[in-house]
């Protein structure tokens, strides 16, 4: 079996990944690393993972075929780096980095040592969203992220939170962006409000992140010639059209993880690296992402 390694078992990783990479110790050869011994034993316990190591290099020393890291943003420049330079295909948690020169020359980087370099942009693979996808001579999209009251610093919360959104625009929209505008409303170092407008040829896409909006609350709609589709939390779909409209939520027995896309982004990341085929978030938008996000952190007032 191949191995595969994993590195920073914190909140992400136990909410989202660790319970699918579990359900695949039949395929792959499971690697964790953490210093903290508690939690390696909680974590055998819990999923009978077999395998620890307390460092990154111990990690390496085992020659995995990728590893997934789920580490504080911070960290990740240089251990993405490590790690492609040591031969190993990588899958990181949104942001790669906030510094967007680190983010192209990883990309660079990996291109260079025919190795992939994937970003977790889950939404891309939930399924709704995907059947938004589908939508031809798409005219509009509104992507939306709304917290009831969770003022954070400006910077944090665009990486943190609103590069979703805007990630799920990239994602969703089928034409070269032409001109961007960018607002935001922020009060004391935090940001209240954060609006992108991308302007193509046909389409006009409109990314909103309300950090006081009163509810907590994610919706992607998208208006093609033809119907008008509306997705809310990522397990309710609407379709309106003249005179109807139809509603339909994930079946009741799916799991979260694949409802939000977790699931399937990790299969086709271990797919891709496995067959060494595609990468399954193309780094070309991954970048384009990643640069909407640093330019709007620009145009913050000191």
């Amino acid at each position: 079996m191949e191995k595969i390694g994993v590195i920073g078992l914190g909140n992400i990783a136990q909410k989202a990944y660790l319970p699918v990479m579990a359900t695949l110790q039949d395929k792959y050869e499971w690697h964790l690393t953490t210093r903290n011994e508690a939690k390696g034993k909680m974590l055998e316990q819990k999923y009978g993972f077999k395998h620890f190591h307390q460092t990154l290099d111990q990690l390496i020393a085992e020659k995995p075929l990728a590893v997934f890291v789920h580490t504080p943003t911070k960290t990740h420049y240089q251990i993405i780096k490590q790690l492609l330079t040591a031969g190993i295909n990588v899958y990181v948690d949104k942001p790669v980095s906030e510094n967007l020169a680190e983010v192209e020359e990883l990309y660079q980087l990996a291109e260079k040592k025919e190795l992939l370099l994937t970003c977790g942009f889950n939404r891309r693979f939930a399924p709704f969203d995907q059947q938004l996808k589908q939508i031809a001579d798409k005219r509009t999209i509104v992507s939306e992220k709304i917290r009831e009251n969770a003022l954070q610093p400006t910077a944090f919360a665009i990486f943190d939170l609103m590069i979703h959104s805007v990630d799920t625009a990239v994602y969703l929209m089928d034409e070269p962006i032409q001109k961007v505008d960018n607002f935001l409303v922020t009060n004391d170092g935090n940001l209240e409000q954060g609006y992108i407008t991308l302007t193509g040829a046909k389409s006009h896409v409109q990314v909103i992140t309300n950090m006081v909006g009163g509810s907590n609350l994610e919706m992607t709609t998208v208006q093609g010639s033809k119907t008008r589709q509306v997705v809310t939390n990522l397990n309710l779909l609407q379709t309106y059209q003249t005179g109807a409209v139809t509603q339909t939520s994930r079946p009741d027995w799916e799991n979260t993880l694949v409802t939000r896309g977790f699931d399937p982004i990790t299969r086709a990341f271990l797919k891709a690296v496995t067959n060494n085929s595609e990468n399954p978030v193309s780094p070309k938008s991954a970048i384009l992402s990643h640069k909407l996000c640093y330019d709007l952190v620009k145009t913050i007032k000191k």
